[in-house]
C-alpha cells in the first residue's frame, strides 16, 4: 500500500465507507495523515473520584458496586454506582438497552468524561469506557471529527495503518531550515499530532504542522502574487507636482487620517521603488477623494491612470463622482464596462490609446487585451478581496512598472492583511469626516417584524426611502423559516399600497439592474428589496433605513458593510436587523452590531467567531485552509514562516535547486500549478 493510494487500499473501506470518508475531505491514504484530531483524551492517570471537578474532562478508575435499569425498551436507562478508596461517583447511560449486559458488579473499570457536580453528588454522563486491563497502549487518545457512517473505532484503527506508511514521505524542509525555526521532522509531527506520547511530543508536532501550513501559505501568496523585490524601477513621480491646488480646491477639508495616507501615497509615488499600497478605511471614511487626489498626480505628471471596481454599478459610481471632483481642473475621465456598444466601446479605446482620456474607470471589461494605453502610470482597485490577483497584474501589465493602489472598505485585522495581502504597504483611514452621524442599529425577533416595518412606512411617509435585504432570491425548498427576496417583494407591494416597491438581485440582467438602480438613486422606487447585491452600491443620500431580513444568516463583515450603504446623506439613518437565530454565533452577531459601528472592532470579532478559514475566504482567493493554524493567536509564528519564506525564494525564486524540491512539490499541491505563476 502507498501513501497516494485511493482510500479503498485499506482494509476494511468499502465503496459506502469511502464515499463517507469523501465529506471529511479523506480521499487517499495521505490524507488520514494530514486529518487532525480535534481533541485528546488523556488516559494516562486516573483521578481519584473524591478529587472529581465540575466541568472537567477526567479519567476514573473504579469498581462497579451497583447497576440500576429503568425505563423500557431502546429507551431504558443505565446507571451505576462506581467507588475507589476515596469516594463513589453515578455513571448514566441515556437509551442504553444495548449496554446493560457490558458491566459487572464488583469489576473494575475505566470510565473517561465530563464531570458534573450537583448539590455534592458526582456524575459522568455517557463516559468512554473500558474494562480494568483493556487501557489503551498509547495514553493520550485521539478524537476526530466524524461523520454519518463513521465511527472514531474506525478513524482510530485506519489511522494507525496510515501511520505504518510514515517512511514514505519526504521531509520537504532542508536540516538547516529545522535546526534555525526549531522544528522537529514532519515524520515525527505527524506520528505526535495522532498518537502523541505526551504533552510536549504533542506540542512539538502542533508547531511544526502550524509553520508548515503558514509557511506554504506564504511561499504560495508571494510566488503568486510576484511581489519578490523586482530588479525593475517604477515611475518618479515628480515632486513639484503636489496633489495641493486639487486639495484646496475641495469643497471640505481632509480628516487627519486622509491627509497622512495621502502624504504616504505621494512618498511611495515619488521613489523608484514600484508603489504596492492598501488603502484601508471603514464604510464612508472617504478612501475615494485620497484616490482622486493620487489620479491628480498622475495626470498632471503626463501619465494615464485606471480604475477598476467590481460591478458596473459602483464603477458608474465612481466614474460620475470623478467626473465631477476633476471639473475645471483639465482631466478627461472615460468609462468602459461590458454593456458598451460596441461603437462606444472603439471609440473610448481609440481615445485611450492616443492619450486622450486620461483617467478610464471601469469593471472586468479593463483587462481585456483591446484596452491599449498610451502611458499609464497609476492603477487603482476597488474592493480589492472580489479580484483575484492574476486580474490586478493583468492591468499592471497594460504599463511600465506603474503603480498600484488597493482600496477596500471591508477592514480586515491587521494580521490578516499582513497575509492576504503579502508585501503591500498598508495605509489605514481610521477616521471618519466630522458630522457623519452614527447609524442607530436595532434588533428584532421574528416575532416582531411588524414593528420594524412599521418604522420603515413612518420613514417612507417622510419622504425618505429605505433598503430591505434578503439572503436568497426566490423559496428555499430546504431552507426553513428563511425569506427569499421575491417573496418579500411580493409582501411588501401588498402592504405598503401607496409606495412604489422595487426588486434588485444578483440573476437580473446588468440592464435591468441599472434601470432599478438609477430608478433608487432618483427617488421613484421607495423601498428597494434586494440581495446581497446592493453591499457594494450606489451612494443614495435619501435612503436612511436598512433592514436585514434573516441576519443570522450573514456574516458580521457583511452585516457591517449593508449598514454602511444607508447614512450617507444629512438625515438620521437606521439599521434594522430582523433576526431568527437561536444559536449562541448568531446571537453575539448582532449584540455586537447592536453595540458598535467600529469597522475594525467588527472585523476583529468576525475573526473569532468565525475562525479565518472563513472570515478570509480562502478557498474564494483559490488558498488553502488552515486546518491547525490559527491567524489570530498564531501571529509570532506567522512572521517566522513569513521571514523563512521570503529568504527561501530571494535564495532560489524559482525553487528549481534540489534543496527546493520539495518545497516546490508541495506549494505546487497546495496551490496548483497555474496558481504558482511565477515558479
Amino acid at each position: 500500500m502507498n501513501l497516494k493510494d485511493a482510500v479503498s487500499a485499506i482494509k476494511g473501506v468499502g465503496p459506502k465507507k469511502a464515499e463517507a470518508l469523501k465529506k471529511l475531505d479523506i480521499d487517499s491514504v495521505e490524507d488520514f495523515l494530514y486529518f487532525y484530531p480535534r481533541s485528546y483524551q488523556d488516559w494516562r492517570q486516573a483521578t481519584p473520584v473524591g478529587q472529581l471537578r465540575d466541568g472537567e474532562l477526567s479519567l476514573i478508575q473504579g469498581t462497579v458496586k451497583l447497576k440500576i435499569k429503568g425505563g423500557y425498551g431502546k429507551k431504558q436507562t443505565l446507571k451505576l454506582l462506581v467507588s475507589d478508596d476515596s469516594g463513589s461517583a453515578e455513571v448514566v447511560f441515556f437509551n442504553a438497552a444495548y449496554l446493560l449486559n457490558k458491566f459487572e458488579v464488583e469489576q473494575v473499570y475505566f470510565f473517561y468524561g465530563k464531570v458534573s457536580v450537583e448539590y455534592g453528588k458526582v456524575q459522568l454522563r455517557h463516559p468512554e469506557f473500558l474494562k480494568s486491563g483493556q487501557k489503551p497502549a498509547y495514553g493520550i487518545l485521539p478524537v476526530y471529527p466524524l461523520t454519518r457512517g463513521i465511527s472514531q473505532t474506525d478513524l482510530y484503527k485506519w489511522q494507525h495503518m496510515a501511520q505504518h506508511l510514515l517512511n514514505q514521505l519526504e521531509e520537504p524542509l532542508s536540516q538547516q531550515m529545522l535546526e534555525r525555526n526549531k522544528l522537529c521532522s514532519l515524520m515525527y509531527a505527524l506520528e505526535n499530532i495522532h498518537f502523541p506520547q505526551d504533552r510536549n511530543h504533542l506540542k512539538a508536532a502542533k508547531y511544526r504542522l502550524v509553520f508548515d501550513e503558514l509557511l506554504f501559505l506564504q511561499i504560495g501568496l508571494l510566488s503568486v502574487k510576484n511581489r519578490i523585490t523586482s530588479e525593475e524601477k517604477g515611475i518618479v513621480f515628480p515632486k513639484e507636482i503636489t496633489t495641493e491646488f486639487f486639495v484646496n480646491r475641495l469643497p471640505y477639508s481632509l480628516t487627519e487620517a486622509q491627509a497622512r495616507v495621502l502624504e504616504e501615497i505621494e512618498a511611495d509615488m515619488e521613489t523608484d521603488k514600484v508603489m504596492n499600497r492598501l488603502v484601508q478605511g471603514d464604510v464612508g471614511s472617504g478612501k475615494t477623494v485620497v484616490a482622486e487626489a493620487a489620479l491628480y498626480k498622475t495626470v498632471k505628471s503626463g501619465f494615464q491612470g485606471v480604475l477598476m471596481a467590481p460591478t458596473e454599478l459602483l464603477a458608474k459610481q465612481h466614474f460620475n463622482g470623478l467626473r465631477e471632483e476633476f471639473e475645471g481642473h483639465e482631466v478627461e475621465v472615460g468609462f468602459l464596462s461590458g454593456s458598451m456598444t460596441a461603437k462606444n466601446k472603439r471609440e473610448t479605446l481609440e481615445r485611450l490609446a492616443e492619450g486622450n482620456i486620461h483617467v478610464l474607470v471601469g469593471t472586468h471589461a479593463l483587462i481585456q487585451p483591446t484596452v491599449q494605453f498610451k502611458k499609464l502610470g497609476l492603477v487603482i482597485t476597488d474592493e480589492q478581496h472580489r479580484f483575484g490577483v492574476n486580474q490586478r497584474n493583468l492591468l499592471t501589465e497594460k504599463g511600465q512598472n506603474p503603480d498600484v493602489l488597493v482600496m477596500t472598505a471591508t477592514p480586515i485585522p491587521r494580521t490578516l492583511a499582513v497575509v492576504l495581502y503579502g508585501d503591500l504597504d498598508i495605509s489605514v483611514i481610521d477616521q471618519l469626516p466630522p458630522g457623519r452621524q452614527q447609524i442607530i442599529t436595532q434588533a428584532f425577533h421574528k416575532n416582531n417584524r411588524a414593528s420594524a416595518y412599521n418604522f420603515v412606512g413612518q420613514q417612507v411617509a417622510e419622504g425618505r426611502q429605505a433598503y430591505v435585504v434578503a439572503p436568497l432570491i426566490e423559496e428555499s425548498e430546504t431552507l426553513e423559516n428563511v425569506i427569499s427576496a421575491e417573496e418579500l417583494h411580493q409582501q411588501l407591494q401588498k402592504e405598503f399600497k401607496e409606495a412604489k416597491v422595487g426588486l434588485l438581485h444578483g440573476e437580473m440582467r446588468q440592464a435591468e439592474k441599472d434601470v432599478i438602480m438609477e430608478q433608487f438613486y432618483e427617488g421613484t422606487i421607495h423601498i428597494l428589496v434586494s440581495t446581497v447585491v446592493i453591499e457594494v452600491g450606489i451612494n443614495v443620500p435619501n435612503a436612511t433605513v436598512m433592514v436585514i431580513e434573516n441576519a443570522e444568516r450573514f456574516g458580521l463583515a457583511q452585516l457591517h458593510q449593508l449598514r454602511g450603504r444607508v447614512g450617507r446623506g444629512r438625515h438620521q439613518s437606521y439599521c434594522l436587523l430582523l433576526s431568527k437565530g437561536e444559536t449562541e454565533v448568531s446571537k453575539e452577531r448582532i449584540s455586537t452590531m447592536v453595540s458598535t459601528s467600529d469597522g475594525f472592532a467588527i472585523a476583529e470579532k468576525d475573526l473569532a467567531l468565525r475562525g479565518p478559514g472563513e472570515f478570509f475566504g480562502f478557498r474564494q482567493h483559490g488558498l488553502p485552509d488552515l486546518k491547525l493554524a490559527d491567524l489570530g493567536r498564531h501571529t509570532k509564528i506567522l512572521l517566522q514562516a513569513r521571514e523563512e519564506a521570503r529568504a527561501i525564494l530571494q535564495k532560489d525564486p524559482k525553487l528549481l535547486t534540489e534543496e527546493m524540491a520539495g518545497i516546490r512539490a508541495k506549494t505546487i499541491q497546495l496551490f496548483g500549478e497555474n496558481a504558482v505563476l511565477s515558479i
